[in-house]
């Protein structure tokens, strides 16, 4: 058990920690299991690839023998996480929290090996889901005011950059956000009391977040807890990591195919690819050296790499390698891609009367509205059977070729129309 600390900083996943020399110890060579928690907000059914950081940390640590804790905010997901948000988040019901639970546990254990809390069975490093609703739906108001509030400074919550933030834009920020900080502070203290986790890791904005818990740790139980951040991933044209014109990246099938995947990571900014490599990816860093370093043509290799093991990772080896097959068909032009390019269906009927172009796109998610389809359009970037279509663009059943229609969207992404009964 020994190099996770190692492993993050040579693959880019550290920008602070609490206490570098103490953390250092903690995970050494021959010491105890660790046990770690990262925090994943239930805001909707699916992770998106801008949560690939945080569940790679995960990976790492379990591999590094250590145990991973995936805390599930279906407490405080009720509330709704302030920071970096210039508004208040949409309050979700019981019923949709609950669902979008049960769609990252299922997500998570893909990458993870996941148990029950306190079971025996598995490995030491057998990891587990908690979702804090356990605790924090049960919560006196008073007493947790009188055992919990009495240590929190409002003074120095009100200097946290994520309040500040709010404080001075046009929606403020409510009474039920400012408690959110605590809130996280006391999960900390519960995960510290009931499975001795000594560590929580969370993005750069989480910082202010993870330090009010492990002050609260050290105020209530002298005990001593640590924090590691990770930096916030863009790319190197400066967008945020896993935002492309259709929307987000998810990691449900259903929201972006396999296909789409394994398009997203091939798409990579040629800068980007040894970065990517190391951070969403478990390629050796001494391979990955390799692939980084080629040059021209060359770098497409890499980017196929790149493509093939993280679509592996999250759907599998099957379905990557069926995206591969796909994509190669398609970009070779030996036909229409196989039955991985994701296909949409239209009646016969809608299409003999015709269908806007644009409509079609984003029915089938190649845009995510069509207003973005419109533009796409007018840039040029909208093509049928590979053949470039303007805005205003009516597509028939005399577009049928092969008894399908093939879209593109850009340079990579692409649907096949079929025609329903």
């Amino acid at each position: 058990m020994s190099g996770f600390l190692d492993t993050l900083r040579e693959r880019g996943f550290i920008e602070q920690t609490t206490d570098e020399a103490a953390l250092e110890k903690l995970f050494s060579e021959g010491g105890d299991v660790v046990s770690a928690y990262i925090g994943f907000d239930p805001s909707s059914s699916s992770l998106h690839v801008g949560s690939l950081v945080p569940i790679m940390a995960l990976v790492h640590l379990q591999r590094a023998g250590h145990r991973p804790i995936a805390l599930l905010g279906g407490g405080t997901g009720r509330v709704g996480d302030p920071s970096g948000k210039t508004e208040m988040r949409k309050l979700l019901g019981e019923d949709s929290v609950d669902e979008n639970l049960a769609g990252i546990r299922s997500q998570l254990s893909r990458y993870l090996e996941l148990g029950e809390p306190g079971s025996k069975e598995g490995g030491t490093n057998t990891g587990f889901a908690v979702d804090n609703a356990e605790w924090l739906l049960e919560l006196n108001y008073v007493d947790f005011l009188r055992d919990i509030g009495r240590h929190f400074s409002v003074n120095r919550m009100l200097s946290a950059e994520s309040v500040k933030l709010r404080i001075d834009s046009e929606s403020g920020l409510s009474f039920l956000e400012f408690n959110y900080s605590i809130l996280q502070a006391y999960d900390f203290l519960v995960l510290s009391q009931r499975h001795g986790c000594q560590v929580q890791m969370g993005g750069s904005d989480q910082w202010g977040n993870i330090v009010a818990g492990i002050d609260l740790i050290r105020r209530v139980d002298g005990a001593q807890a640590y924090g590691i951040t990770f930096p916030l991933i863009t790319t190197a044209g400066g967008s945020k990591m896993g935002k492309t014109e259709a929307g987000a990246v998810w990691l449900d099938a259903e929201r972006t195919s396999p296909y789409d995947y394994y398009q997203f990571w091939i798409n990579t900014d040629d800068r980007d690819v040894g970065r990517f490599l190391r951070l969403f990816t478990l390629l050796p860093i001494e391979e990955i050296s390799v692939l980084e370093a080629y040059e021209g043509a060359e770098i497409r290799h890499a980017k196929q790499r790149l493509a093939f093991e993280a679509t592996k990772l999250n759907h599998g080896e099957v379905e990557a390698l069926k995206a591969v097959e796909a994509s190669t068909t398609l970009f070779e032009n030996k036909g229409e891609g196989g039955g991985a390019v994701p296909t949409h269906s239209v009646s016969a009927g809608e299409l003999e009367e015709g269908i806007k172009a644009i409509q079609l796109f984003a029915d089938c998610n190649l845009c995510d509205s069509k207003g973005a389809a419109r533009r796409l359009a007018r840039q040029g970037g909208l093509y049928v059977n590979d053949k470039k279509v303007d805005e205003d663009r009516v597509l028939t059943s005399a577009d049928l070729d092969n008894d399908c229609i093939m879209l593109r969207a850009g340079k990579k992404k692409h649907r096949r129309i079929e025609v329903s009964s």
